[in-house]
């Protein structure tokens, strides 16, 4: 019963940081729930391989990312054309928020989230690279695009502000 402790105490401690991982990789409530639902699932079944990494935490990421870009491949050809998002209420500047999460969705699924793993939760490049599966200079050439791809989506009043708290999401 310890592994069954062990993982009820980590979920209890990092449920919400996965939640606000999981929705900023697929920009909708319901699916980064499902997709946080996943990830939980899938760690719980490989729960001592899991303890036994580095850091629970890149291990959990890795396993979310994997388990989204999966869901992009298999339903890129079934997605709707535009999805309602639904976010959590903000506690304020909720057009900031609105704002960054609608250029997010604009973005591919790979750009978004090595944008997310690389800015959001500040991963290095090595790491993203390693969580995505694929080169560093992918990770760079991807970050690139990304970011000047929002910028171009972006306001300009917003690319000059300071950096959101994570909180705002």
């Amino acid at each position: 019963m310890d592994r069954q402790r062990d993982f009820t105490e980590y979920v209890h401690a990092r449920q919400d940081r996965l939640f606000r991982t999981a929705y900023l990789l697929c920009g909708d409530r319901d699916r980064a729930q499902d997709l946080a639902q996943s990830t939980l699932a899938r760690l719980f079944r490989h729960w001592r391989h899991a303890q036994r990494a580095d850091s629970v935490d890149a291990y959990a990421r890795a396993v979310m990312v994997r388990i989204h870009l999966n869901e992009q491949r298999r339903s890129r050809h079934e997605r709707e054309l535009h999805e309602r998002i639904d976010p959590p209420t903000p506690p304020d500047r909720p057009e900031v928020r609105l704002t960054i999460l609608d250029a997010l969705a604009q973005l591919a699924p790979k750009a978004r989230a090595v944008v997310v793993l690389r800015y959001w939760e500040d991963l290095s490049i090595e790491t993203t690279a390693e969580l995505l599966g694929c080169s560093e200079g992918n990770v760079k050439s991807q970050s690139s695009r990304a970011l000047a791809r929002l910028r171009e989506l972006l306001p300009e009043h917003m690319l000059a502000a300071t950096e959101p708290s994570p909180h705002d999401f």
